[in-house]
Parts: C-alpha cells; structure tokens; sequence
C-alpha cells in the first residue's frame, strides 16, 4: 500500500533551519506531484509548497516565499521541505501528500511531523 512517511521535524529557534523529508512507497512517485501542508493549532490546513510530477512547478504561499524550499528525488521516491528564517508562527504539524497527476485532491497522507519555533 502506499506509504508517505515524514522525518526530520523537531524544535527550532525563530530565525533557524529545518529540513523535512518525505519518503514514498506503494506509488510510481514520478507520476504524482507532491505538497507539503501544515496545521496549526486552531488554523486550517495550509498548503506550503507544491511541486509537480515533472519538477517543472512550483508554488509556495506568501507567508512562506523566500524561505521554504521544496525539492524531489524521483530516484529516491522524496520530497524535501528546506525552511529557512523559521518564524514562531511556522509552529505546526507538516504533512506531505501525493496527488497523482490526472487528479484534483490529493489522495495519499502522511502522519505527519511535528515542527515547534521558539521566539
């Protein structure tokens, strides 16, 4: 079955780095475009970054533009989330997702990894 599992979230000060990784399996990964989210406490899931089957786009919200880097291995099957100048309201829980090419909605979930910022 398909699996995304997240790795590499933790507690960071406020102007510091993490990386979060998302490993796929159970999926041909070159066929599906990939997203990490985030749910804050109180706040509705949030998509971060986006990227797309081919690599060829890439989104990212205002709140996190210039700071959050997405990237994809296709011969690893990941996905990496590159934060950088974290802010305290960067607080939240990430979850990467796949959604195949010829869909809408993303149809495959992580469990997601927990991300804290200190001020």
């Amino acid at each position: 079955q398909v699996q995304l599992v997240e790795s590499g979230g933790g507690l960071a000060q406020a102007g510091g780095s993490l990386r979060l990784s998302c490993a796929a399996s159970g999926l041909t990964f070159r066929l599906y475009s990939m997203g990490w989210f985030r749910r804050a406490p109180g706040k509705e899931r949030e998509l971060v970054a986006y990227i797309s089957y081919t690599g060829s786009v890439i989104t990212y919200p205002d709140s996190v533009k210039g700071r959050f880097t997405i990237s994809r291995d296709n011969a690893k099957n990941m996905v990496d989330l590159q934060m950088n100048s974290l802010k305290a309201e960067d607080t939240a829980v990430y979850y990467c997702a796949a959604r195949r090419f010829t869909n809408l909605e993303y149809e495959h979930w992580g469990q997601g990894t927990q991300v804290t910022v200190s001020s």
